[in-house]
């Protein structure tokens, strides 16, 4: 009954379900298990008018007019608990299942990245990730110092070939890769990437984690959740059922599985579950490079703060303590 006079009032305002966030499959959940309600309420009022009316009637007819009422409560909630369901499968169809709350080591306030699983990570970007998706925000210097020394840095550079120029002649050449130089992408355009993805474009992974919501928990979520489609589920051909994405329905192939990647010096197992923490993580770092001096230079902060804190405290408590413990007596004789 709440919830139909709710949505009575809401409706009749001029306000939609659908404005206030719902999904188009929910609102008309609602609407349905509303009408059931009201159908079912009205039966329930005239049970009771009826038998207010009635009351001289026979006790058989009094326990039925009962009954009807308790009948139609039950109709009335298993109608909301019905459309309580059947919003949240259609939220979950239209936005993705919630993905669940992952221990990440680098999250905590004192806490920094782990540097071999950036390393890691890393690998396994350019093993996999890199076919299809591109890191422009990412240059080799900035891998400096964080999970790998100068030289291997310089030597990963010179691994690609970059289009530079023009020279003193006016044509453009290719030179090996520098520090200065960003991670190639695998796609000249746009217009390509799709092209060679039937129609789909894979997003930059430079800010992946910023821009998803609970982006870490996500990309962990999506890269492990793919799973054969439920009963009734029909994924059309060229796309793979994952309840994490939007829709269910996503154009990537599972990227990820046992030993898809190889840890170059790491002994680490390199099973499905680690490869996608470890790309996880090292994405984590690209999207906040700076986090971990962020929060060293924010503990250095805190703990100068605490000491000025401290000092005034005691300093306040030094200069004001004789003018307020001293006794002031007045001679009114002298």
């Amino acid at each position: 009954k709440m919830l139909r006079t709710a949505v009575h009032r809401l409706t009749r305002g001029g306000v939609s379900l659908e404005l206030l966030g719902w999904s188009k499959a929910g609102s008309e959940a609602v609407s349905t298990a509303v009408k059931a309600a009201g159908v079912s309420s009205l039966a329930t009022t005239a049970s009771s008018s009826s038998s207010s009316s009635s009351s001289f009637s026979s006790a058989s007819s009094s326990r039925w007019s009962t009954g009807a009422t308790v009948a139609a409560t039950a109709a009335a909630a298993t109608a909301v608990a019905a459309a309580t369901t059947t919003i949240s499968l259609a939220d979950e169809a239209e936005h993705g299942l919630h993905p669940p709350q992952y221990p990440w080591s680098h999250d905590g306030f004192f806490s920094s990245y782990d540097a071999r699983a950036i390393r890691r990570g890393f690998q396994v970007y350019q093993q996999v990730c890199a076919a299809c998706h591109s890191l422009n925000q990412i240059h080799y210097r900035n891998l400096v110092g964080v999970c790998y020394t100068e030289d291997e840095a310089k030597e990963l550079a010179m691994d690609i070939e970059v289009m530079d120029g023009p020279n003193d002649e006016g044509e453009m050449f290719e030179r090996p890769g520098k520090l200065s130089d960003k991670i190639p992408s695998p796609y000249a355009n746009e217009e390509a990437a799709r092209f060679a993805n039937g129609g789909a474009y894979p997003p930059d992974l430079s800010l992946i984690t910023k821009a998803r919501h609970d982006g870490q928990n996500y990309v962990y979520a999506l890269l492990t959740g793919y799973r054969d489609p439920p009963a009734g589920v029909e994924v059309r051909e060229g796309l793979y059922y994952n309840p994490y994405f939007p829709g269910g329905a996503i154009a990537m192939p599972e990227p990820l599985g046992d030993e898809s990647a190889d840890y170059e010096g790491d002994d680490t197992p390199n099973n499905a579950a680690q490869l996608a923490k470890d790309v996880v993580t090292f994405l984590a770092w690209a999207a906040e490079p700076e986090a971990d001096d962020r929060k060293l230079m924010g503990t250095k902060w805190l703990s100068a703060l605490a000491l000025v804190l401290v000092t005034a405290v005691y300093y306040k408590r030094w200069k004001w303590a004789p003018l307020k413990s001293r006794r002031v007596i007045v001679d009114v004789l002298n």
